[in-house]
Order: structure tokens, then C-alpha cells, then sequence
């Protein structure tokens, strides 16, 4: 029998962070003179977390855990001013130049992370009918009937 994997709707979220009070406590054992293993059995958490919150705790000060998710800033947010300047120069250059170009100002950047910019602020690259490759079937003539082919003798 194949076990439900628990999906719903869709893939399970993270597990939220254990409370900075069990944190805490956790290191405060680790400080007294208890090993990790003892306290991550005493506690139930994994040896591992003990490990890391001591080493944070000792690290920074505090064994609260790193803030989970939220968005990060643009790459090219710094360099807006002038890549709108430039593509409004030259509409006709590609993200490949314009990420070369980038690179050469010292912004090292991806053409993907320039084609996501622009597709933010709204620009994007459409392709022009003298850049149309051959035909579609529905610009040439309508293929022959069979009756209309000459057979051979």
C-alpha cells in the first residue's frame, strides 16, 4: 500500500522555528558544563540544533533563530536610473549586451536577473515583423488537391 504522503494542497511548509525560551535554556545547559548529547537528549531536540544555538549564542549573543523567507532586493535596484536610460537608448539591445554591459560598470548580474528587472518595471522585448523568421503555413498558398497533381504515366 502507498502511504499518503500528507499533500493536501500542495507541498508541506516549513516547520516553524523552535521558541527562543527552549533556545535558551538549551544553551544555558551547554554553558553549565553538559555535553551536547545530554542536552539535546534532555530537551528532545537533535544534537545538530544544540550545536548550531551554542555556536550562534557564541557567535552573536543571542540563540534566536534567522528571520525565514521575506524578499530580497533587486540586484540591478542600485542601477535602475541607468539601465532604463540605456534600454530607452537602444531598444534593440538584447539582455545578454545589456548584462555585458552591467558587468563592465562592476555589477556582475545574469541575463536572467536583467530580463526579470525589466519584466518588473514593465519592459519587455517584443519581437518585430522584420525579425520574423520564414513564414507560418497560414501565409502561404493552400496546398493542391490530389485531383489537381499530375500523375505519372
Amino acid at each position: 500500500m502507498i502511504q499518503d504522503s500528507g499533500w493536501r494542497r500542495g507541498p508541506a511548509r516549513m516547520a516553524r522555528a523552535y521558541s527562543l525560551d527552549l533556545r535558551k535554556r538549551v544553551v544555558a545547559a551547554v554553558a553549565s558544563g553538559q555535553t551536547c548529547r545530554t542536552v539535546a537528549e534532555r530537551f528532545g531536540v537533535s544534537v545538530a540544533s544544540v550545536v548550531k544555538w551554542s555556536q550562534r549564542y557564541r557567535a552573536t549573543g543571542s540563540a534566536a533563530a534567522k528571520p525565514i523567507g521575506g524578499r530580497r532586493p533587486y540586484a540591478l535596484e542600485g542601477e535602475r536610473h541607468w539601465v532604463l536610460m540605456r534600454v530607452s537608448q537602444a531598444p534593440d539591445l538584447t539582455l545578454r549586451a545589456l548584462a555585458a554591459e552591467l558587468a563592465q560598470r562592476g555589477i556582475t548580474v545574469s541575463h536572467y536577473a536583467v530580463w526579470h528587472f525589466l519584466l518588473r518595471e514593465g519592459i519587455t522585448f517584443k519581437k518585430k515583423p522584420a525579425r520574423q523568421r520564414a513564414g507560418s503555413a497560414r501565409r502561404r498558398p493552400p496546398a493542391r488537391t490530389m485531383e489537381a497533381l499530375p500523375r505519372p504515366a
